[in-house]
């Protein structure tokens, strides 16, 4: 999702020949030597100037601490290989999906005696921090995160006599509104179905209606999807599809080609994360004016993701304590907050999206400014999107299933049958899946 690399700033160059997790605790001035992945690469100029820039203010204000940056995120094919060689980064990035298998796995440091001394740590949002936890021990830090919510366009929904400012609620409301936008001569509401999305999105609607995907059964895991959930998410898509026509003709799409849609002014609504809105507009001439973000339809539960980061298992002490003051201040940090926000903004960044630099992980105080900040620093109609942080604050997220890459290849094929085929068995689709994803949820141990 983000960042990471080898980076030059603050005497920094010691990189590519050192060992990442291994080696002494501190040289011999006294300093601690951490490597960190997270750098952005090259190709994403602004990012890694930035982070470039953070490293040498960080180290300026911390002497006896030095940064090796490193690009490259969590790749579950090579960890393990890197942990057991000594070449895994001291501080490392995962995505939420990540943890729980590393702290089963014992390939992650306990921070529990560490956390109470970071600054802020208490305001982060639980549900957050409940994903780095286990039996109480803390392994990690949660630095951002995302909930699926309703993406919409706001110049459809005028066109269609809709009041952009009041966006469905409800996933009845969301098919009266797409009918509208089909009358109106878009699509009226599109869904991804191919490339593993249309599992992670049927995922997305299990929970919106209080639904999941699998449930913990002992010690193994069971798909939870063959029931009436399952099949009122399935009754909706083919009311849309067949029944109303207001999902178009066109169906097997991916994101890139739902993305295209919403930017070329061809559709009304789909489910996205906020991230969708500024790659609409980089990747495909959107305005920021032209789109809405709304919570997702019923509120009853929306797909949280999101990424942190976990300490090497074999770190020191003095290298835990490094790196958490590190990732406290670079990513934790409501005391920078209005200095990112300046620096975006005067580097012509867009301010105003729940996403970082405004990442949603904050209760209390921290929340309440970092919302005033936005604000005030915002270079878009904040208005557009408040819908879905007011909505994000009500609605309880919760992790994609274990295995889940596996799991959605199978469900992708039940979306792809209901949107194609008139006729489907729904009852059918869900059995035969269900046997599937239970052989895949078996293999977790």
């Amino acid at each position: 999702m983000k960042k990471s690399a080898a980076v030059l700033l603050g005497g920094v160059l010691v990189l590519s020949t050192a060992a990442c997790g291994s080696g002494s605790t501190t040289e011999p001035g006294g300093k601690v030597t951490i490597n960190i992945n997270g750098q952005p690469p090259q190709t994403q100029a602004f990012d890694r100037k930035v982070f470039d820039e953070d490293v040498a203010e960080f180290e300026k204000q911390n002497q006896n601490i030095d940064l090796v940056p490193h690009e490259g995120f969590m790749d579950p094919k090579t960890f393990s290989a890197k942990l057991a060689g000594g070449q895994l980064e001291d501080v490392f990035y995962v995505y939420f999906t990540d943890p729980a298998a590393l702290i089963a796995r014992k390939q992650a440091a306990d921070l529990t005696d560490y956390v109470k001394d970071v600054p802020h740590y208490g305001d982060l949002k639980q549900e957050l921090k409940d994903v780095f936890t286990v039996d109480g021990k803390v392994y990690g830090l949660p630095t951002a995160n995302y909930t699926m919510g309703l993406l919409y366009s706001r110049t459809n929904f005028t066109k269609a006599g809709l009041n952009p400012d009041q966006p469905p609620k409800t996933w009845d409301e969301v098919r009266t509104a797409a009918k509208k936008l089909k009358d109106a001569g878009v699509t009226g509401f599109a869904e991804y179905s191919k490339s593993n999305q249309g599992g992670w999105h049927f995922t997305t609607w299990m929970k919106s209606v209080g639904g999941d995907i699998a449930r913990k059964d002992g010690d193994t895991y069971k798909a939870d999807f063959n029931n009436d959930k399952g099949k009122e998410v399935l009754r909706r898509l083919k009311e849309m599809r067949w029944d109303d026509n207001s999902m178009g003709e066109k169906q097997l799409l991916e994101i890139g080609d739902v993305q295209n849609m919403m930017g070329a002014g061809q559709l009304g609504m789909y489910l996205a994360a906020p991230d969708n809105v500024a790659a609409i507009v980089n990747q495909f001439k959107g305005k920021y004016d032209d789109y809405g973000l709304a919570a997702i339809p019923d509120q009853k539960g929306t797909l949280l993701g999101g990424e942190g980061y976990m300490i090497n298992p074999k770190a020191t002490p003095d290298k835990i304590k490094a790196g958490l003051k590190w990732i406290q201040w670079k990513y934790l940090n409501p005391d920078r907050l209005e200095g990112n926000l300046q620096k975006y903004k005067d580097r012509g960044q867009p301010v105003g999206l729940p996403i970082p630099p405004i990442a949603d992980i904050w209760t209390g105080e921290p929340r309440k400014q970092q919302e005033d900040l936005k604000s005030k620093y915002a270079t878009m109609p904040v208005k557009n999107f408040q819908a879905y942080v007011d909505g994000s604050e009500k609605t309880k997220g919760s992790l994609e299933p274990p295995q889940a890459q596996q799991v959605y290849a199978i469900l992708d094929t039940v979306v792809q049958a209901v949107l194609t085929n008139k006729d489907a068995d729904h009852a059918a689709l869900l059995k035969d899946a269900e046997t599937k994803v239970n052989a895949v949820l078996a293999q977790v141990k």
